[in-house]
């Protein structure tokens, strides 16, 4: 008899994916939400040695379920930490290359891994939305390799953001070398929809797995730039009962999760 399918949501299947991209032993600079259910998922389960930096200071955070800080300057963040520094001198970590990946999201990304965070210009008949900006997102962008974990809807994935607020691949090929950023670059995007990585020479957006039930032809739809994919696509594996548990220990009051 096979086994009924798990329920589960959408942010607990994009925290889920997430968390699997992070490999034991790495350094991670995670945002609040999404981010770092994936970075907490992750070090409870297959990366122990996995830390976690926060843009207000915290160095090696250990998240207590149930108390996740709402932002990344929180002191429920430092809960048996390593140590707390300024702002300043975790941004100079990354300068200094001791930081592995970067996990952000975002309001709108483009073909080359560019986030937009800042403002939507104005459309016919709509005004211009502000949004909260930068934070950290342009250190952690231009410093690291970066993994993108958002919403899969065309107004979001665009063929040219409107401001370039954490830069991916620029305008793909080496222009983000030429424009003075040597290392990092937009590693993986992952939405309810799928995981994208990006052309080793063009460096633009590539389809790399559909998420179960989900078709090419409805990528499509939600994207507003035309996607690279291979021949041959692979399926991700659904969110198991042990992840979906440890996931909702962490957040039992559904904050982040519903």
């Amino acid at each position: 008899m096979m086994p009924k399918p798990l329920d589960y949501t959408e942010n607990e299947l994009l925290a889920v994916l997430s968390a699997r991209e992070l490999t034991d032993g790495q350094v991670v600079f995670a945002g609040i939400g999404i981010p770092l259910l994936a970075a907490c998922l992750a070090q409870r389960s297959t990366c122990p040695g996995l830390t976690i930096l926060f843009e207000g200071g915290v160095i090696g955070a250990s998240i207590e379920p149930g108390l996740l800080p709402p932002s990344t300057n929180d002191q429920r963040g430092a809960r048996r930490s390593s140590m707390v520094l300024g702002s300043s001198d975790v941004l100079l970590l990354m300068q200094r290359g001791y930081v592995d990946v970067g996990f952000i999201g975002g309001a709108q990304i483009d073909r080359y891994g560019n986030l937009n965070s800042s403002v939507i210009r104005p459309r016919p008949g709509q005004p211009e939305i502000r949004l909260p900006g930068t934070g950290g997102g342009n250190d952690i962008a231009s410093l690291t390799h970066l993994i993108v974990a958002m919403k899969h809807q065309k107004r979001r994935f665009v063929p040219e953001v409107d401001f370039v607020t954490s830069p991916g691949w620029l305008q793909g090929g080496d222009t983000r070398a030429r424009s003075g950023l040597p290392h990092g670059g937009t590693l993986r995007v992952i939405t309810e929809l799928g995981v994208f990585g990006f052309d080793a020479e063009l460096k633009r957006m590539k389809l790399e797995r559909l998420n179960q039930g989900v078709s090419v032809d409805q990528i499509r739809t939600q994207t507003g730039f035309e996607l690279l994919y291979g021949p041959e696509l692979s399926t991700t594996e659904p969110p198991t009962a042990a992840e979906l548990l440890l996931l909702r220990s962490l957040d039992p009051d559904r904050l982040l999760l519903a």
